[in-house]
C-alpha cells in the first residue's frame, strides 16, 4: 500500500503529490516544521508541539492554516490511513506560491505538507547500546528558537556525524555545546546532577527536553539549567539526547571519547523509562 501524505486539503499517495514550483518553501525555505512522535498509535505531547508550531509561525509572520483542534484531527486521520502505530508525524508550512521576490507576497494561501515515518523508537536498538555523537562548529543563523526550514547547516553538521561513524553531531558556539544537529544535549556529571543548556534564541525549545525537565524533577534528580563545554561533556559521567523521533537517548562516546564506561548509564535509562511510561500512559488510559 503506498503511503498516503497530507497536502493541501487533500489526503493522497505520496505519488501523486506535487508542491508547485514556485513555492515559497523551495524558492526561500521560507516556512517552518514540526514533529510529532506516535505511540500505540497516539500523538506524543501534541498540544505542546502544536503550541511550538503556532509560535514558530507568529515568529516568521505566516498565518496558521489550521486551529489546534484541526491539527490534530489531520495528524490522526493521517497516522490512521497509514495504519502506523509507533513512529514519526511531520508538518511544514510554507508561506505559499508567489513570484520569486524577497518581500512578503499579498494574498497568498500557506502551502500544508504532512507525512509519516514508520519507525520503532521503544525497542530501538540504539536505546540499549547508545549512540556516538561528533562536535561540528555551529553555523546557523541567531533565530535558532524557531523551527524553520531553514536546515543547510544540520544536514552539513548530520553529514559530518555520519562520515565519521557516528550518529549525531553536537554543534559548538565559543566552545560551549548548543544542540545536536536534531536533537537537545544533555550531560550528567559524576555527582548525578542533569546539566542542560537553557532555553534562549540559541537552541530550539524542544518539546522532549520540556517534559523531560519536569520529569526528571519528580524523579528526583538534581538539575542545572547552564551552559557546558565540549571539555565538560567529555569528562562527564553520562550523556544523552532527547527528540520526538528518539525520546531519550544514550550517548556513550563523543569525539571517540568513551563517556562513563562507554555504556548507557543508570540514570538516563531511568529517565527513559519514565518517558517513555509518560508517553504511553495517554494512550493506555484512553483505552
Amino acid at each position: 500500500m503506498s503511503r498516503i501524505v497530507f497536502l493541501n486539503g487533500s489526503f493522497l499517495p505520496i505519488e501523486e503529490a506535487k508542491v508547485p514550483f514556485m513555492d515559497r518553501g523551495f524558492m526561500f525555505g521560507d516556512g517552518v516544521y514540526e514533529g510529532v512522535g506516535v505511540l500505540g498509535g497516539g500523538l506524543v505531547d501534541n498540544d505542546a508541539h502544536l503550541e511550538r508550531l503556532e509560535r514558530s509561525l507568529r515568529e516568521v509572520r505566516i498565518p496558521n492554516p489550521y486551529s489546534r483542534a484541526e491539527w490534530t484531527r489531520l495528524e490522526q486521520e493521517l497516522v490512521r490511513r497509514n495504519a502506523m502505530t509507533e513512529g514519526f508525524i511531520y508538518f511544514q508550512v510554507t508561506r505559499g506560491v508567489a513570484e520569486r521576490d524577497f518581500m512578503f507576497p499579498e494574498n497568498v494561501v500557506p502551502t500544508v505538507a504532512m507525512f509519516t515515518q514508520a519507525k520503532a523508537i521503544v525497542d530501538a536498538p540504539a536505546a540499549k547500546i547508545g549512540i556516538a555523537v561528533v562536535t561540528v562548529p555551529d553555523l546557523r543563523w541567531k533565530r535558532r528558537d524557531i523551527k524553520s526550514l531553514n536546515l543547510l547547516a544540520q544536514v552539513l553538521a548530520k553529514q559530518a556525524a555520519k562520515e565519521s561513524g557516528a550518529q549525531e553531531a553536537w554543534m559548538v558556539e565559543d566552545g560551549f555545546v548548543t544542540e545536536g544537529g536534531s536533537s537537545s544535549g544533555f550531560i550528567i556529571t559524576k555527582e548525578g546532577r542533569l546539566v542542560v543548556r537553557p532555553l534562549s534564541n540559541a537552541i530550539l525549545p524542544g518539546i522532549t527536553r520540556k517534559a523531560l525537565l519536569a520529569l526528571s524533577k519528580d524523579a528526583g534528580v538534581e538539575l542545572e539549567e547552564r551552559l557546558f563545554t565540549v571539555e565538560e561533556a567529555y569528562g562527564a559521567a553520562e550523556a544523552f539526547m532527547t527528540s520526538a523521533s528518539t525520546f531519550v537517548l544514550p550517548i556513550v562516546s563523543i569525539d571517540g571519547r568513551a563517556i562513563g564506561d562507554g555504556r548507557p548509564g543508570p540514570i538516563t535509562r531511568k529517565l527513559r523509562e519514565i518517558y517513555i511510561r509518560m508517553a504511553t500512559a495517554p494512550r493506555m488510559a484512553a483505552e
